[in-house]
């Protein structure tokens, strides 16, 4: 086996261990020591190399700007390499890296500084070009050779990171490697590199899967000149691709060359067991370093938090991150989210992500992300004081009470109703000495992993642990729940009210798409597929909720061509080609207003029964229900579908996406020797509410 430690002296050029991105030039010298050298580590990032600065300004923080010169005008302040967003500490030769905020680049801004807010002084600053040219990914070829070895072009992510799309290889060779080396072509002088896995065993079969490779050690594109499957035993190449160094002078340097080297151990925690779903952190000066790894389904979410209350395990006002890994573009995702309320996020009330609900508030840094084994591993940063009224902070003198929970994303990847979540309290004592509380690899020495930390503890890259797999989850078949047919009821009356998606075997499974927890149940059903007849009048009973100000406990109830609903939430440009069918009058302004409104009634589950996902059918289910209704009315909307209305539509609820299913509308029906579904609810429309209040749009 090599070692891989002299990876470089293999080489002909040696180690670009200095390399730190697009230099912009030495920061002036103006007031209290500030000193250092400026890069462009990629577009939206700045690193300081060998920063200085004596702590002693009273209110100093990083800006960058608009105009020629340093200025509070147009100016924009940074939050500190922790994520911090308080005055500047004392800096000492440090490597500092520095995000911009979102929707904002390098090319947005003309100057660098630490500017004093208090006396509208520059400490000091660089220019930043005009039309700079940071560093960024670059392509080079694809791979095509032998044993079916192929791919798309290759991306050089970062200097020591290849991004490898739809590599596809036999997998029939004995002791095939990725390989790296001197010169344009592969040769037994290079070296191999790990795996995707980490591991440098020979490569199994690969079937256009999308790969992520690390170059080892300090070794990076500048020390080499191809990349190829190389079949190690017999010295045969089946496929590489050369690496221009003019191509790649650009390329962004990697979290390592700014500064990361192994430190100390980490904390780990188990939170749940079925799904190795663990946290692991260590306390960085006043911010502190977590990954979050678990194994989850595409399009799933892993989050986790401090409780919304401060003596026990609450989720509502909590403050946790959300964590996911696309798992086609391995690209990681951490975001800062507010729970101010059990429900799905609908405009900003809800649970909601922070920078819906105030932009620019995200307190969440995103490290690195990782597909190991097929767990995803996520590592964020976070500050340990709360930086804004929507952060709640982590204690390191006591115990404190915490939250998770693991789910579904939404079409607008934010979260949806957690399946698996916090149940009793969980407290952790995050300044605890490190301690690893969760399960060893088989084959691995019985120590935890370390953290890799840089040398001023700003942020983290976590080497992954993979714990056992658990046994795959079985594919869900959907419950069969029978639909409301034309001929029922005789009457056309249906009744809307609110209810439980049911878990894995409900909502999801017969829509698939995720939802919140709640939906709409007709007659007693969940989400039945209804039948109506053009011409005929139907009378909607609604009982979803009368409070606007509470957005969880209010769903205005339409009808519309929308699969998806929530049109208040709808941008102008999501709104068009959607027709409203009934449910809503239009203002003499012009505005929709729902009139789908009445009384909240709630089909509820019984607390100290099974979980949905144990029940075999819905009618089992549906039977550990109970009806409960808020004082009050319900609403009314009538609805008569004629020509024009298409041949599906849907009902759903006006504040809320996905919590309704499909009508089916035919011409005609025939009724002979038809039974109706049993109606698990029969109520007497009030007098004053039988009405043609609803209108077509």
């Amino acid at each position: 086996m090599l070692i891989l430690l002299a990876a470089c002296a293999l080489l002909a050029r040696g180690c670009a261990a200095g390399y730190a991105g697009k230099e912009l030039g030495a920061l002036s010298e103006l007031h209290h020591g500030v000193r250092g050298r400026a890069f462009a580590v990629d577009s939206r990032t700045l690193f300081l190399q060998h920063f200085h600065y004596d702590g002693e300004g009273p209110a100093a923080y990083f800006y960058v700007g608009t105009s020629k010169t340093p200025s509070a005008t147009g100016a924009l302040r940074l939050r500190d390499e922790r994520g911090g967003a308080g005055p500047l500490r004392r800096y000492r030769g440090e490597g500092v890296t520095l995000s911009l905020p979102e929707g904002k680049t390098l090319r947005d801004v003309a100057w660098f500084a630490v500017w004093c807010d208090e006396y509208s002084i520059n400490f000091g600053s660089v220019e930043i070009p005009r039309n700079l040219e940071y560093p960024k990914p670059a392509k080079v070829g694809a791979l095509r050779g032998v044993h079916g070895v192929s791919s798309d072009p290759i991306v050089v992510v970062d200097a020591q990171t290849l991004l490898v799309p739809n590599f596809s290889y036999d997998g029939e060779a004995p002791d095939a490697k990725f390989w790296v080396g001197r010169g344009d072509k592969p040769s037994p002088q290079g070296i191999r590199i790990p795996d995707e896995n980490g591991k440098e065993a020979p490569l199994r079969k690969y079937d256009r899967k999308t790969v992520v490779l690390t170059l080892p050690g300090e070794l990076t594109v500048f020390d080499i000149g191809h990349f190829a499957v190389w079949c190690e035993a017999f010295t045969v190449n089946f496929g590489h691709v050369p690496l221009p160094r003019t191509a790649l002078a650009n390329v962004p340097p990697s979290l390592k060359m700014l500064g990361v080297s192994p430190q100390s151990k980490l904390n780990c925690e188990v939170l749940l067991d079925e799904l190795a779903f663990e946290v692991r952190w260590a306390v960085a000066g006043d911010s502190i370093v977590l990954q979050l790894v678990a194994k989850l389904e595409d399009g799933e979410y892993m989050s986790f938090g401090i409780s919304g209350h401060p003596t026990k395990s609450q989720m509502v006002g909590g403050d946790v991150a959300v964590a996911w890994l696309d798992k086609d573009s391995l690209k990681g995702y951490a975001e800062d989210y507010f729970l101010e309320a059990k429900g799905q996020c609908a405009g900003a009330h809800g649970s909601c992500p922070d920078d819906a609900i105030v932009p620019g508030s995200n307190s969440v840094r995103m490290l690195n992300a990782a597909l190991v084994n097929g767990y995803s591993i996520v590592t964020f940063q976070r500050p340990l004081r709360g930086s804004d009224r929507l952060d709640l902070a982590v204690l390191t003198n006591a115990s404190q009470p915490v939250i998770w929970a693991i789910g579904p994303l939404n079409s607008k990847t934010q979260v949806s109703y957690h399946q698996y979540f916090t149940k009793g309290d969980k407290f952790i004592e995050f300044g605890r000495p490190p301690l690893w509380n969760c399960p060893m690899p088989e084959g691995e020495e019985e120590q935890a992993p370390a953290v890799a930390r840089p040398a001023h503890e700003s942020s983290a890259i976590i080497r992954p642990n993979p714990v056992p797999t658990p046994k795959p989850t079985a594919k869900v078949k959907p419950w069969d729940i029978p639909g409301i047919q034309c001929y029922e009821p005789p009457d056309g009356v249906l009744y809307a009210q609110m209810g439980p998606t049911g878990g894995k075997q409900g909502y999801s499974a017969i829509t698939g798409h995720v939802g919140w927890g709640i939906s709409w149940y007709i007659n007693g059903l969940l989400i039945p597929e209804v039948t109506v007849v053009r011409g005929k009048k139907y009378t909607f009973v609604v009982e979803g909720g009368t409070d606007p100000d509470t957005p969880a406990r209010y769903h205005p109830f339409y009808i519309t061509n929308d699969p998806v609903g929530g049109y208040f939430h709808k941008s102008d440009a999501e709104k068009q080609g959607i027709e409203i069918y009934a449910g809503v009058r239009r203002t003499r302004t012009g505005e929709l207003v729902p009139t789908g409104v009445g009384r909240l009634c709630n089909w509820t589950p019984d607390q100290n029964g099974p979980e949905a996902d144990e029940y075999p059918s819905f009618g089992a289910y549906q039977r550990s229900l109970t009806l409960i209704c808020e004082e009050g009315n319900p609403g009314v909307v009538t609805w008569i579908p004629d020509k024009n209305t298409p041949d599906t539509v849907y009902y759903q609820c006006f504040t809320h996406r996905h919590l309704g299913w499909k009508i089916n509308v035919v011409d005609e029906c025939d009724a002979t020797d038809a039974e109706e579904s049993r109606l698990v609810e029969s109520v007497a429309l009030p007098s004053d509410l039988v009405g043609e209040e609803s209108i077509q749009q």
